[in-house]
């Protein structure tokens, strides 16, 4: 619990006082958009087929702090600094440098309580290399939607 209640918090305060390009309405669509998807996710690979769990492999309060307030902010932070105007090298090597840390965080959240609270059933760090870069790649074109949506209203 300790660790995650570092890393929320950590990642809130970096996420919130570095951001720079986003408005208050992209923030609100990243955050839902997030807590959906990973809810939606977690309620199959999570809950019914054990994959992986959050402390235990019940449903429990303190799980619901790694489902709506951990992921969110690193996804704010993804996109702030993301190269929208770099070329194509640069923005791949940039959701393969947060795919790389996402898995280094991720081995970090396996450790014993009370630093860790990730653990795995059937998942690997694998299955995470394999999926984590194409979230950030639909975070980027998600973000894209959004402000082509703002951009119809103005």
């Amino acid at each position: 619990m300790i660790g995650l209640l570092i890393a929320t918090i950590l990642f809130n305060f970096i996420a919130f006082t570095s951001n720079r390009r986003l408005t208050k309405n992209q923030i609100l669509h990243i955050w839902t958009f997030t807590i959906s998807a990973q809810l939606v996710f977690d309620v199959m690979i999570e809950f019914k087929y054990w994959g992986y769990w959050y402390f235990d492999k019940e449903p429990n309060w303190s799980g619901l702090l790694a489902h709506i307030v951990l992921v969110p902010p690193v996804n704010m932070m993804f996109l702030n600094w993301y190269p929208f105007k770099g070329d194509l090298i640069k923005r791949f090597s940039y959701i393969i440098f947060w795919a790389i840390a996402i898995l280094l965080y991720e081995v970090i959240a396996l450790l014993p309580e009370p630093w860790g609270y990730f653990n795995y059933g059937w998942w690997r760090l694998w299955h995470a290399a394999l999926l984590d870069p194409l979230l950030l790649f639909l975070m980027v074109k998600f973000y894209k939607w959004i402000t082509r949506l703002e951009g119809e209203l103005k």
